[in-house]
């Protein structure tokens, strides 16, 4: 006799921000989910750990502070360049930094409290037929489900499987992360350019520093090693180098990720609802990638309670919502993101700007509010 595969009201692919939000939210009104990661919590990634306040109402309803963890409050933004020339400002909202490491593991025990079943597996195949899903995983595994989440994060043999149009263009970017020891403004989140990229740099709980940096792997591919690198490329920036000169490394090597593209995704791909990167990503130099993650967890998780509630009658219907929600949040903030990341990536045009930044300040706090988001509304 075959066997049946389990049948739940919802899947989630990837258990990263997206994906907990996702099922914490969803498992807090009885719905029965299912989240499949491949990686084991808690886990280090290449993120520049910092989330703008405009979460935390939301964070609040789902019953998660994440300063009981050990968040760093942020109100304060540098910016330098190559040329090391320097503005600062405050931030409109603020926010705080903590670690993938300890917000995940949160998040995850939060939504195993509340009966998510967590399965460390990896998803092979989804298809889609009467009106149902089939997943099945690297085990063998097969489930069935009436919605699929896809939150598996920047890119994944899953875009290939299902014949996403971003995942035949070049990916040109990687990142590099580390956590180091030294000393660094508690309050404060810095952004500094060197040729070919930048580096984010901020505290996250228990007095350590995450320093990541985004560059073309053009600009990387010439140096043998990642210090060599950092030395010849990013140290010419006087504030990075005072930075790494003056921090001792946490990780015995630093993280990388490679293979980053911010090339335009559709929210929603053959019936599969996409969260976090896998909808869309905004470049790290706009620093707020980890709020709009969880942020697009609160957009589909809403629509699809109204969904399996019968609010919401057609499938056509959840998915046009929540692709129409999904731009008018995002649209705009992804659109400057691009356009503000393609000019610092030209020093002469980089060292104009800053200039023009510093004599009409006003203009910074402009662009971070227009790359941020207002308080969520629950």
């Amino acid at each position: 006799m075959k066997e049946q595969a389990s049948l739940y009201d919802v899947i989630i692919i990837g258990g990263g921000l997206a994906g907990l939000t996702n099922a914490i939210h969803l498992t807090k009104y009885g719905k029965k989910i299912l989240l499949i990661e491949k990686n084991k919590y808690p886990k280090h990634k290449v993120c520049g750990e910092y989330i703008s306040n405009e979460i935390l109402p939301y964070f609040e309803f789902l019953d998660i502070n994440p300063f009981n963890y050990g968040a760093v409050k942020i109100e304060e933004f540098k910016l330098t360049t190559v040329n090391n020339n320097v503005i600062s400002t405050s931030l409109p909202l603020g926010g705080f930094g903590i670690s993938r490491f300890s917000l995940d593991a949160v998040l995850a025990n939060k939504a195993r409290d509340q009966k998510t079943e967590i399965l460390q597996d990896s998803v092979t195949d989804i298809e889609f037929k009467n009106d149902l899903f089939l997943v099945e995983t690297k085990t063998d595994k097969k489930f069935t489900s009436k919605i699929v989440i896809g939150a598996y994060g920047k890119r994944s043999l899953l875009d290939k499987k299902i014949a996403r149009k971003f995942i035949k263009k070049k990916a040109p970017y990687l990142a590099v992360k580390m956590h180091v020891e030294g000393v660094f403004q508690e309050n404060l989140v810095a952004l500094h350019n060197f040729k070919g990229g930048y580096c984010g740099v901020s505290k996250v709980e228990n007095e350590k520093i995450n320093l990541c940096y985004i560059t073309s792997f053009s600009s990387f591919k010439k140096y043998k090693k990642i210090t060599d690198f950092q030395k010849k490329v990013l140290f010419k920036n006087i504030y990075l180098k005072e930075i790494f000169k003056n921090s001792k490394p946490v990780f015995e090597v630093p993280l990388t990720i490679s293979q980053i593209s911010f090339e335009t995704k559709s929210p929603v791909e053959k019936n599969i609802i996409m969260c976090g990167d896998s909808a869309g990503m905004i470049h790290p130099l706009c620093g707020n990638g980890m709020s709009m993650a969880i942020q697009s967890a609160q957009i589909a998780s809403s629509l699809i309670l109204k969904y399996l509630n019968g609010e919401i009658l057609l499938r056509s219907e959840l998915e046009k919502q929540y692709i129409r929600r999904w731009k008018k949040e995002f649209k705009i903030r992804l659109k400057i993101g691009h356009f503000i990341a393609m000019l610092f990536r030209q020093d002469k045009i980089a060292a104009f700007l800053l200039s023009i930044l510093k004599r009409i300040p006003f203009l910074l706090r402009l662009i971070i509010k227009r790359t941020h988001g207002k308080p969520m509304k629950i």
